[in-house]
């Protein structure tokens, strides 16, 4: 049986653009490590795309976050470069989390399900719950040194959220 890793919004405007932080950009390089043990073990490896169209500020997420971030086809909906050579199912997803990749985990089975990247505190931890109610008894891991806040804080209360609902912290 695959293990399955989800790499969620690593997308140029969360690391270097509009929400870009240094906790992002500093993450990058573990991200790259994590898909390629994936990959050289032969399991799947799947990418979320944070997306949204020119009237993003006219959406609810828009009004209480006004900074226009991976607006579809732009640089900074782009997956970042050092990543961008890795093959992969591409999940875009108007909000934080995506029902479609919680369907899709719950179509096949996987030995265990590990999450990746941005940002801690809003994406990942959407995903990471919408991947245990979808499949409560695989196992669904967040590698904290793979994955970066709104802010240190923010992380940290995230990991403690996802480890209290029984998906394991590394």
């Amino acid at each position: 049986m695959k293990k399955l890793l989800v790499v969620v919004d690593m997308q140029n405007d969360f690391i270097s653009g509009s929400l870009g932080t240094k906790e992002a950009e500093a993450i990058v390089s573990n991200v790259k490590k994590k898909i390629e043990e994936y990959e050289a073990a032969g399991d799947e490896i799947v990418f979320t795309l944070d997306t949204h169209e020119d009237n993003y500020l006219e959406t609810q997420e828009g009004k209480n976050l006004p900074v226009k971030h991976c607006i579809r086809g732009t640089d900074g909906w782009e997956i970042d470069d050092r990543l961008k050579e890795f093959q992969g199912k591409r999940f875009e997803k108007v909000t934080f989390g995506s029902m479609t990749l919680g369907e899709y985990a719950a179509e096949k089975e996987f030995e265990s399900i590990e999450l990746a990247g941005l940002c801690t505190d809003i994406c990942v931890i959407s995903n990471a719950m919408i991947i245990k109610a979808a499949v409560p008894e695989t196992p669904v891991i967040v590698d904290a040194s793979c994955c970066a806040g709104v802010s240190p804080e923010s992380h940290e209360n995230a990991l403690n959220a996802m480890k209290v609902c029984q998906i394991k912290v590394i």
